[in-house]
């Protein structure tokens, strides 16, 4: 046999066993996530089908706890009613108020520079929002963390309904705002989901939620409802921006910052730099 032959057996040996290696481990990994329980496992809206998501959505704890919680708020309302008129002014009352909210918080809090300062505020920022930019795709972190999102939406929406109805009126009001964060949250999945929505509404939703994730993140603030952008002046459609803004994926935070605030760095174990989807394939890094 001549050297030839030696070298090109060695080279298809030695592939077959980084194939085999890379395989195996592939199936390790599967399996492991295979064995923890649904929402230990990673879950990427955009490998995902949308009866998959739907059947992730209703097993997410947050989804559970926010149906849960408008259940015990229709029974309490049995002890507390309020007249028709009164419960109906107060879900719509709830309906107009919670875009508005949504609004200013993500704009003025989750996208505001002064979280990441705190060393008590920062691991909060990093749940609700950093870890979202950073990976729009990754269902974990999408929906919002209860001990933030609940007392948000009561402080929104019971002292609202109590002015109109009274007790059942500010129990009609918290309960129309958990059905709205359900709703929204789920819109938020659809808008990460890897499928073009049939429906032009959800369409131009998801598009200017995209533009507000890949290419600017200073505007389209609102997940369902672009009404508030429009009258705050943060609306955009991305020929009106055509050029990706450099903190679109940190939203500020990077390694200059964390050189006096090191606190989110150190719960993320680095800084993670350029697109998401470059980052997963591994042809960018982290820092």
């Amino acid at each position: 046999m001549g050297a030839s032959q030696i070298t090109r057996k060695q080279t298809v040996s030695q592939t077959n066993s980084a194939s085999d290696n890379a395989s195996v481990s592939k199936a390790g990994s599967t399996a492991d996530q295979s064995n923890l329980p649904f929402w230990k496992r990673s879950h990427y809206l955009d490998r995902m089908t949308l009866g998959q998501l739907i059947v992730a959505y209703f097993q997410h704890y947050t989804i559970i706890t926010y149906l849960g919680l408008v259940a015990l708020c229709i029974v309490a309302f049995a002890f507390y009613p309020a007249s028709v008129l009164g419960t109906v002014l107060s879900a719509a009352a709830a309906f107009f108020v919670y875009p508005l909210v949504w609004h200013l918080l993500h704009q003025y809090v989750l996208h505001g520079k002064w979280m990441w300062k705190s060393k008590w505020l920062s691991p909060t920022w990093k749940r609700i929002h950093y870890d979202h930019h950073q990976d729009p795709n990754e269902l974990n972190v999408l929906f919002g963390a209860l001990h933030t999102t609940v007392p948000t939406i009561a402080i929104a929406t019971l002292p609202v309904g109590w002015l109109i109805a009274g007790p059942g009126g500010a129990l009609t009001a918290f309960a129309a705002g958990l059905l709205t964060t359900c709703y929204y949250e789920f819109m938020h999945c659809i808008q990460h989901l890897a499928f073009k929505p049939k429906w032009a509404w959800v369409q131009h939703m998801k598009q200017r939620h995209n533009e507000h994730h890949y290419f600017d993140e200073t505007g389209n603030f609102g997940i369902t409802n672009y009404g508030w952008d429009r009258l705050l002046g943060t609306f955009y459609e991305k020929k009106e921006r055509p050029k990706r803004s450099p903190s679109v994926f940190n939203l500020g935070y990077d390694e200059e910052v964390a050189k006096t605030y090191p606190w989110v760095k150190d719960l993320s174990g680095g800084i993670a730099s350029g697109h998401p989807r470059r980052r997963a394939l591994g042809k960018e890094g982290q820092s």
